[in-house]
């Protein structure tokens, strides 16, 4: 305390601190444009590299091309403890019924290392290729809202009912019963503030995202971005959060870095790494405030990092592809 009886700035940070989750860092699951034990070989690098995790989107165009429930088993199969993400399943595709006996099923094959990502949907040329329609937001996040009860309802140990307004279930009892008990760490992701609101009040994990509601990554999706934006939806998690009875200590945050680049010029970002990251860079404002743009040299992207936790409370990194050039920074960091 200081001499005016004033907490000083370093007293409110290490106690701040005292709560704060580890940091854990997730790769992208590697392109399947290599033979398969080329492929293997690559999920066996990410593990090497000190990830905690390897995800898997859920996409059916603009050249997603794993299915990614199998992808998970494959990367579960050729690893010994990284953890396996799906980053994130799109309920409108997938019945939870479907999901639960898949995930369950990896669950129980990975030994417990799996965690499930399910959002609402929102790639508008997904839903035009397949022919699915797609609904309002509104009802997409309702959808998801039952598909979220369901899933917890048959990883549970007796047969589970349900009569909701978009789903019935009638005494189903879920097999295979999962190693990760109640039920595999859950994460929801979004960015808006009814998709938020409900990850709170759900999930485990907490994906922060950028608001798709176009269904395209549009200029004002990366300008969603900011750091003063990525402020504000900490706060509508935390105010969900509080009105369902949970404390943010049960919840932890996950975030994506679009552009990461450890180097000596902050300039050297424009080379994108994904359509969004284009979106990014194109503004130079936000490049220079966004924090899902890493770019520096390792102790600056280090103290960025930590920045940004001490700042959102956000712990949980998804870094992209490029595992080799990112494998320093996770070294510095996994765990503290």
């Amino acid at each position: 305390m200081g001499d005016n009886g004033v907490i000083d700035a370093d007293a409110r940070r290490r106690a701040d601190q005292s709560s704060i989750r580890p940091f854990r860092f997730i790769a992208s699951m590697p392109r399947l444009d290599q033979s398969a034990d080329r492929w293997k070989d690559a999920v066996r690098r990410i593990e090497a590299s000190g990830f905690s995790t390897v995800s898997v989107s859920d996409h059916f165009t603009r050249g997603w091309v794993m299915e990614p429930s199998v992808a998970m088993m494959a990367a579960a199969d050729a690893t010994r403890q990284l953890r396996i993400l799906s980053l994130v399943f799109a309920n409108d595709y997938r019945h939870p019924v479907l999901l639960h006996k898949a995930m369950a099923t990896v669950d129980v094959l990975s030994g417990g290392r799996l965690e499930i990502g399910i959002g609402a949907g929102w790639m508008l040329s997904d839903y035009e290729a397949a022919g699915i329609e797609q609904r309002s937001p509104r009802t997409r996040v309702a959808r998801l809202a039952e598909s979220v009860r369901i899933l917890k309802g048959l990883f549970g140990p007796s047969a589970f009912t349900f009569a909701g307004e978009h789903y019935h279930i009638k005494s189903l009892n879920g097999l295979p019963k999962a190693v990760q008990r109640p039920y595999p760490p859950l994460l929801i992701g979004g960015g808006g503030r009814q998709m938020l609101s409900l990850a709170a009040t759900e999930a485990d994990i907490v994906g922060l995202h950028a608001n798709l509601r176009a269904g395209d990554w549009t200029e004002s999706a990366a300008s969603d971005l900011s750091a003063e934006r990525i402020g504000e939806k900490v706060c509508w998690v935390k105010e969900a959060a509080a009105k369902a009875g949970r404390s943010m200590e049960s919840i932890e945050l996950q975030f994506n870095i679009y552009t990461c680049r450890i180097t000596s010029r902050r300039s050297t970002a424009d080379a994108a790494v994904s359509s969004f990251a284009a979106r990014l860079n194109a503004d130079p404002a936000l490049l220079a405030r966004s924090p899902a743009v890493l770019c520096g040299s390792l102790n600056q992207c280090v103290d960025a990092l930590l920045e940004i936790r001490e700042r959102y409370g956000i712990s949980y990194f998804q870094l992209g592809s490029d595992v080799a050039a990112t494998a320093p920074l996770v070294a510095r960091l996994v765990g503290t």
